[in-house]
């Protein structure tokens, strides 16, 4: 069966593709490899994330750590939007938008009583991405939630 013809719109995502060492709380959490990969010939974007034998983890987190995660990304041509199903090891499972124009990348989601947004820039030449999680109980006040960086280990053909 041929894979269906993916939107260029996807394009976009490219510059994700590839393995990753995803770091959180100043450095406290982590490594954690995380990898992109295009599904059905590139008409979704997979990112993997799960910790290993040298990731660390603030004792804050023991009880809550996500991992493994997973999330899908698609493009509707109609609203000109992605979107990003999410799940985890804790069994949370969530939808977000997501933007990624001009070297910034953006997941929000507005859920009752936990609204989340992500911002990161992408590193020149893609080689590592940085950013953070906010929260907010109202969508109105926001609050840090945890720092992000991610340091290419593998692009998209080492991957």
């Amino acid at each position: 069966m041929r894979p269906p013809t993916p939107h260029e719109a996807l394009r976009r995502l490219d510059v994700l593709v590839g393995a990753w060492d995803m770091w959180a709380a100043d450095r406290r959490a982590g490594p954690v490899r995380t990898e992109f990969t295009w599904l059905e010939g590139g008409a979704f974007l997979v990112q993997r994330a799960d910790v290993g034998p040298d990731t660390a983890l603030p004792a804050e987190w023991s009880a809550h750590a996500p991992f493994p995660t997973v999330t899908l990304t698609g493009y509707d041509e109609t609203s000109g939007a992605f979107t990003t199903l999410y799940a985890d090891g804790r069994g949370a499972a969530r939808t977000y938008r997501t933007s990624l124009s001009e070297g910034v990348w953006r997941q929000w989601r507005a859920a009752p009583g936990f609204h989340q947004r992500f911002t990161a820039v992408i590193g020149a030449g893609g080689a590592t991405v940085e950013g953070g999680w906010e929260r907010s109980v109202d969508g109105e006040l926001w609050l840090p939630d945890f720092d992000v960086t991610y340091t290419r280990i593998a692009g998209p053909r080492d991957a």
